[in-house]
């Protein structure tokens, strides 16, 4: 059975976040590697954020397909 248009949107809102918080995560580490510190921390948080919109992304698209 196919997915309803709003949970795939979802689900696509979800993965692309999760490839936004794989970039932040990328950034922080080399600026770790690097030494800056404060940029690694950053980047750290800007990761965690998009991580938990992928996640309510994600949540939202398994409720939407199951009305």
């Amino acid at each position: 059975m196919p997915l309803k248009h709003s949970a795939s949107k979802h689900h696509m809102d979800a993965a692309d976040k999760h490839h936004e918080a794989a970039k932040h995560h990328h950034a922080a580490a080399t600026h770790h590697e690097a030494g800056d510190h404060e940029k690694a921390k950053e980047h750290a948080s800007k990761a965690r954020e998009h991580g938990e919109a992928a996640v309510t992304h994600g949540k939202k698209g398994h409720e939407e397909s199951h009305k």
